[in-house]
């Protein structure tokens, strides 16, 4: 009898796999770093604008010292580049975001789509793709392209 592969499932934030070689975890910070990824090399390069913001991003979301937000995204890349299936484990993040912390994650994701400049339509379609991935509702995305409207015109006003 072939024993079907089991459920990926969390524990608590830790996303967990079970392999013919064992189980592999994923916690969520490193499925939202490669969300964030994902969609900044939608038009194929990902450029140091994007890197940066990705960074400040992850620091400033996860609270994480500047080192530990470059390892973290560091080992997104590898991981995105060796496993092109990742996208099936990050639609595991639906089942445990809050309907805030989706719409949290959709501002990051526009900030990096928006930090080089270039709103290429192929990262725009990865955006798209990401929100549908983790179950974005649409109300959510609206929100989220007003805060970062909102955010954007607080900057050029200075006042913020």
């Amino acid at each position: 009898m072939i024993e079907e592969p089991a459920k990926p499932r969390f524990e608590g934030t830790t996303l967990v796999i079970e392999t013919s070689s064992g189980p592999e975890t994923y916690d969520s910070q490193f499925l939202v770093a490669a969300l964030l990824v994902e969609v900044a090399k939608g038009d194929g390069v990902i450029s140091d604008t994007e890197t940066q913001k990705m960074l400040e991003l992850v620091e400033e979301h996860f609270q994480l010292r500047s080192a530990e937000s470059l390892a973290l995204l560091t080992r997104a890349m590898a991981d995105l580049a060796e496993n092109p299936d990742l996208n099936s484990l990050l639609r595991e993040l639906a089942h445990v975001l809050s309907p805030e912390e989706k719409e949290d994650i959709a501002v990051m994701l526009l900030k990096v789509v928006a930090a080089d400049g270039k709103k290429d339509v192929f990262e725009m379609e990865m955006l798209s793709i990401a929100a549908e991935i983790i179950e974005i509702a649409p109300e959510a995305r609206h929100r989220a392209f007003e805060r970062y409207f909102a955010e954007e015109k607080n900057k050029w006003l200075g006042k913020g």
